[in-house]
Order: C-alpha cells, then structure tokens, then sequence
C-alpha cells in the first residue's frame, strides 16, 4: 500500500498521491554539467543557507519553463539542527537529515544531503544575520517538518502537466502561486521566504514611488519604498537573482589554484 494513503483517505486524495507520482518520477537522460563534489559542498555549507537545486521531473521542467531559470527546487540547509527520530536517534545514522524541503505529496520534511550529489546546485546565503535571527528562521522551518501537503487540490497538480503552457511571461509567476496556499508550497521556496518574512530579510522587494510623490524635487519625497512581496509569490531562482543573498561556490572557498588543473594533452 502506497505510505501516503490509508484506509481515511476519500477519492481525490487517491486521484492526488497518482497524479504526485507522476509529476515527481525522474526523467531519464539527466547529467550535471560539471562532476559533483560533495564532501566539498557539505563543508561549504551553513546553517541558514539555500541550497538551490537544478530537479529532473516533470514538475521541475514545469518550474523551470515558468520561470526561466536552471533552478527548479530549493531546500534550506539546518544542518545539524535538526531533531532526530527516536529510531534515528537509537541507531548509527551515516546519513543524517540537514535539509529541509517541501515536496509534491510529500509535505515538509528532513532529507540528506546526499540525496542531491548528483545533481548541479547552488548555494545563496543570507549576508549578515545576527546569531538571534538565524535562530529564529531556524526554528520556523524546523517547527513545520510534518506538515502535510493536502493531496485533494487536484487543480493545482494538473497546471504541471503541460510544461510549456501557453501564458505570457509577466503571468506565469502568477501561475505557480495558483491554488489555496499549501499546494503552492509544492514549489518549496515559498515556505523558506515565509522563514525569512518572520525577521525582515529582504528577497527580492518591489521598488515603488510614494503616490502623489511623482513631481516632488526633496529628496524625502523621491525616496523609493521597499515592499516585500507576499512569500506566496517566490521562485527558486529569486535567491539566486537577489541582492540580498550571497553565491558561494563551493570549488572557490578553499583556495582555488588554476595553475593546478590538469588538462588533457598537457605535458607534464
């Protein structure tokens, strides 16, 4: 019996964990662009980053047509902060769980880092965080592992199956935020820029004039606010494109040295 139903669950809750499982299958034929090096990535981590993540499904091809980028899935990196199971706990884990993630069908829930090692990833991290906000975005993601996501809304699946929908570009942001809230959070940024609403960390704030203002000539009436957006509304790839979080690149932060590598035909 398939772990996400039991013998509760109605009708649609069945047509859902289908329609999750075909969406979330992996697609032959996917390669990383450069060889993956994960001992690297795991000690260029830190608690509080994002680890953003290029995913081969249909629900990622779908995530990457939507919003133009390579990155169709992120998670957040709480390394050894988050609690074990009791099992876990009582047994040798080789493997623990540091990220968070929410996935289609799944919920919000606790995975290794090795379970992306073969793929090609990014890592943003939010620039100086005093030790008292890091804590709190900590805990806000850890206090939502379980939440379950609600297999019934079949209509916020079904936009996933056509990949290239037919949409102008300026609505297919508006698109991913469809449905009743926590189907949209199938795309797992969400939930992380909810995390990061709680302290005031900026993502990526819309830039407006103040009304009325547009004639004004001091300076006090020039100035731009900042808004930020409703985390319902972000992407994976706006970690990437903001100002606000940094790229780390794990084969630069332990002394890179080109004249080191190895090219083919060189003489020794």
């Amino acid at each position: 019996m398939n772990p996400l139903l039991s013998s509760k669950d109605t009708f649609l809750d069945r047509i859902g964990v289908t329609l999750a499982g075909k969406l979330t299958a992996k697609t032959s034929g996917y390669e990383p662009y450069t060889p993956s090096d994960p001992e690297t990535l795991a000690r260029s981590l830190r608690p509080g980053d994002i680890l953003l993540i290029e995913g081969n499904s249909r629900v990622s091809a779908a995530i990457k047509y939507l919003t133009q980028s390579t990155w169709s899935h992120a998670a957040f990196f709480a390394g050894d902060q988050i609690p074990l199971t009791l099992d876990q706990a009582t047994r040798a884990v080789i493997d623990r769980p540091q990220l968070i993630e929410v996935n289609l069908g799944e919920g919000c829930v606790a995975v290794p880092l090795s379970k992306y090692a073969t793929y090609n990833t990014r890592i943003c991290r939010p620039v100086g965080l005093t030790p008292e906000d890091r804590l709190t975005v900590l805990s806000f993601m850890i206090s939502r592992l379980g939440l379950k996501y609600d297999m019934k809304n079949i209509l916020d699946m079904l936009r996933y199956f056509l990949p290239t929908p037919p949409v102008p570009v300026r609505w297919r942001r508006r698109m991913l935020a469809f449905g009743s809230g926590d189907p949209t959070r199938a795309i797992c940024s969400t939930l992380i820029a909810q995390a990061f609403e709680q302290i005031r960390y900026p993502i990526l704030p819309e830039v407006t004039r103040a009304p009325g203002r547009a004639a004004a000539v001091s300076s006090y009436s020039r100035a731009e606010i900042l808004h930020i957006r409703h985390y319902s509304l972000f992407t994976p790839r706006d970690f990437d494109l903001s100002p606000y979080f940094a790229v780390v690149k794990p084969t630069l932060e332990y002394g890179f040295d080109y004249k080191r590598l190895q090219w083919q035909g060189q003489d020794g």
